[in-house]
């Protein structure tokens, strides 16, 4: 939160994305990283005049190597009366400053204190009432787990709580062999508070190769935030990472309706592949699957063919299924804005 010196429009800007678009800079508590802050990203002063007269908003949370570019998605939500906010979280995207180490936290809590922080704005500064929080692949596991340590049902009315959760491809379970799963997250988890640093591992290139205009995609985002190979994998983070799947496998009590959106089928995420434009090229979406119904009392599955992992950048007609399954699921679960 800023000091008494610095005021919410000393720390906004025009962002990236041009048009309307403002970033926020969310100053952060130091934790061993230079100029720790997170960027609320929104459309310029949501809070003077709410689409069609309604109070309610979207909160965004993007996946590792990642950050919020998806402007056309954003244009959905605010076309059925959501204003749409996306959060960059410390060291991704916008919130990256030169000395820090891309992308890394050794513990997924830490997040809370910029997720509390854009929940606070958009409730008590912007005053929307009815809050989705939406979460994509690392971003869905951090939401999810979010979620359940901040419970509705507290009684309390803190600007900290969300009214329902859709998840976008969640990352709720680590992929690979019976080794990688077993014997190799063992030694992740020894290794990681000694030597928290270790590179241990890195991304596939081709799922971003298939994304990006430059590489005949159909999308375009800075590179600099979002590279064909990603940012190292450390051993702190991913153990940080399993913690929070150990914790999706022991089950978690949301106490808000979920929505859990993937593919129907995964490719390989070592290759270029035939199918790599119609499948989940990142995860196991069979996975996701198995660990959505413990997420919660009330969660809904909803897989879409030929979607791919970032299943808002899907090709059409996966795109507009996916758009139609999450507002089809929050009219019958949040309501409609100006009815409910």
């Amino acid at each position: 939160m800023p000091d008494d010196a610095q005021t919410a429009a000393d720390l906004t800007a025009p962002d990236a994305l041009g048009r309307d678009w403002v970033a926020r800079t969310l100053p952060l508590a130091p934790d061993g990283e230079p100029e720790t802050v997170a960027t609320l990203v929104y459309r310029a002063d949501p809070a003077r005049a709410p689409l069609h007269g309604s109070t309610r908003a979207v909160l965004y949370l993007h996946g590792f190597v990642d950050y919020f570019f998806q402007a056309e998605h954003a244009a959905e939500w605010s076309s059925r009366g959501y204003d749409f906010y996306a959060l960059d979280l410390r060291r991704h995207g916008r919130s990256l400053r030169r000395g820090q180490v891309p992308n890394y936290v050794t513990d997924l809590r830490t997040y809370d204190e910029e997720i509390d922080e854009a929940l606070r704005i958009i409730r008590d500064e912007h005053g929307h009432d009815v809050v989705v929080l939406l979460g994509h692949s690392a971003g869905g596991l951090i939401a999810a787990l979010w979620a359940d340590r901040h419970p509705r049902s507290t009684g309390t009315a803190t600007p900290s709580r969300v009214d329902a959760l859709v998840l976008n491809s969640p990352w709720l379970d680590l992929q690979g062999s019976w080794f990688e799963r077993t014997v190799a997250v063992r030694l992740i988890d020894a290794l990681g508070p000694w030597m928290p640093m270790r590179i241990v591992g890195k991304l596939g290139t081709d799922y971003g190769r298939s994304l990006h205009v430059s590489t005949g995609g159909a999308w375009d985002y800075d590179l600099r935030w979002k590279p064909f190979a990603g940012f190292p994998v450390r051993a702190g983070w991913l153990r940080a990472i399993h913690r929070g799947h150990r914790a999706v496998a022991d089950g978690l009590a949301i106490d808000v309706p979920v929505l859990v959106c993937c593919s129907t089928a995964s490719g390989p995420d070592d290759r270029w592949h035939e199918a790599i434009t119609r499948t989940d090229s990142v995860l196991d979406v069979e996975q996701i699957v198995a660990r959505a119904p413990g997420l919660g009392a009330d969660v809904t599955l909803d897989r879409i063919p030929d979607g791919i992992h970032d299943l808002a950048l899907s090709p059409e007609p996966a795109r507009s299924r996916y758009v139609d399954a999450v507002f089809a699921w929050t009219a019958a679960h949040v309501g409609v804005p100006g009815r409910g």
